[in-house]
């Protein structure tokens, strides 16, 4: 890039994602989605189907959301966001997700990677690209997923940097970062050479995907997710100079402080879309199938109260983060993922179970969801790496800086 220019609860009735007057718990919110709705509603929905069988990306609906405003709660006003931060951001990702997961996922990728830019100390950055990726002009992927299980000893780096006059030069390959295309950018963060051990020795950088020795390569396809644009990151000596950095070494623990908390929090927009569309067709099944439904486990109103209290403790804690990002509230975020995830793939399996055979048609809602569902429970923070964070910091290991 040459410039910058660039335990169960008690049985309730359902909570609708898009709930009535007095029962929202930000109106400010809620008033703000009624545009994204419809967007969602007549531009969205007829494409779910060509996106999860074609692998069709939906790339022109992600401009349009940007431009109707579905990305700017990730992004301060004083560089072209709305200011309604992480709780917006959730309900427009919840929003788009009751509708299709792969896009979803992307509004995630798309306002991770507003944050965290938001979240850097690289003024002139956020000056010129926040507002282009706030209004969906300049769309955007996250590539932290090898840094923070690294971080946390799961895998190893797939990159490295080296220090050099003006930037860093990076090597190494990622092998799947989504939402992304030849005039894309996306974060990610890898050990800088000679910077000492540890999480507080990487580097934090925005990447252009049409920088001089990187590559994007097409390399693997997905049995749900297909059209997130999911492709392998190759750097071969890619130069990505100072003004695309987000944090340098000696300053990554506290970056990575401020940015994992938001970042895994807000994939709580994904397993309450999901959950929410589940418990719909539980319901639109229980019309007509009751008498023989009511045998199955995982019942309409026991779904629909769990998905009400998580969806009550996101918001709260996405207020929280909101006002204070270091708030000391990571295990809970991370138990509340983890339960997000895990509700999400007991409301698939009932949702196709409660339809049975209608449900197992490869054009059905309900088999889409039941993969999704495992998309849900394997993306990076994957169910198996949360319940291990939880576990070391309850016994006081955490490796990393979250």
């Amino acid at each position: 890039m040459p410039t910058l220019t660039l335990a169960r609860p008690p049985a309730a009735a359902a909570v609708p994602l898009a709930p009535p007057p007095g029962q929202a718990p930000e109106p400010q919110l809620d008033e703000g989605l009624a545009p994204l709705r419809q967007l969602v509603t007549q531009v969205l929905g007829p494409q779910v189907l060509a996106i999860d069988l074609d692998a069709v990306y939906p790339e022109a609906f992600l401009h349009a959301l940007g431009a109707a405003g579905g990305f700017r709660g990730a992004v301060p006003p004083e560089f072209g966001g709305s200011g309604l931060g992480l709780p917006h951001v959730i309900e427009v990702m919840a929003l788009v997700s009751q509708t299709c997961l792969s896009t979803g996922f992307l509004t995630w990728c798309q306002t991770a990677c507003a944050r965290y830019i938001a979240m850097s100390d690289n003024t002139e950055l956020k000056r010129t690209l926040l507002p282009r990726i706030a209004s969906g002009e300049l769309l955007a992927g996250t590539g932290l997923s090898n840094t923070v299980k690294s971080c946390d000893a799961v895998e190893e780096f797939r990159l490295s940097a080296r220090r050099i006059d003006g930037g860093y030069l990076v090597n190494g390959v990622l092998p799947w970062v989504s939402n992304l295309g030849p005039d894309h950018v996306f974060t990610t963060g890898c050990p800088v050479e000679g910077a000492g051990p540890g999480d507080d020795g990487l580097a934090f950088l925005l990447v252009d995907c049409n920088a001089p020795g990187f590559k994007l390569v097409d390399c693997a396809h997905f049995m749900a997710v297909d059209g997130t644009r999911t492709l392998a990151c190759h750097f071969k000596n890619t130069f990505v100079p100072d003004a695309m950095v987000l944090s340098h070494p000696g300053q990554s623990k506290a970056y990575v402080r401020r940015i994992k908390p938001g970042m895994i929090l807000g994939q709580m927009g994904m397993c309450l879309g999901l959950a929410q569309a589940c418990v719909d067709l539980v319901h639109q099944s229980n019309r007509t199938h009751a008498h023989v439904n009511r045998h199955l486990d995982d019942q309409e109103d026991e779904l629909a109260a769990e998905f009400a209290v998580l969806r009550e403790r996101t918001a709260a804690a996405a207020r929280t983060l909101q006002a204070n990002p270091l708030a000391d509230i990571v295990l809970d975020i991370l138990k509340l993922r983890l339960a997000g995830g895990e509700l999400a793939l007991r409301a698939a399996q009932s949702a196709l179970l409660h339809l049975g055979a209608k449900g197992y048609l490869q054009k059905s809602p309900a088999q889409r969801r039941v993969r999704e569902a495992y998309f849900v429970a394997i993306v990076t923070p994957a169910t198996k790496h949360l319940r291990r964070e939880i576990a070391r910091l309850e016994s006081g290991q955490a490796v990393c800086a979250a």
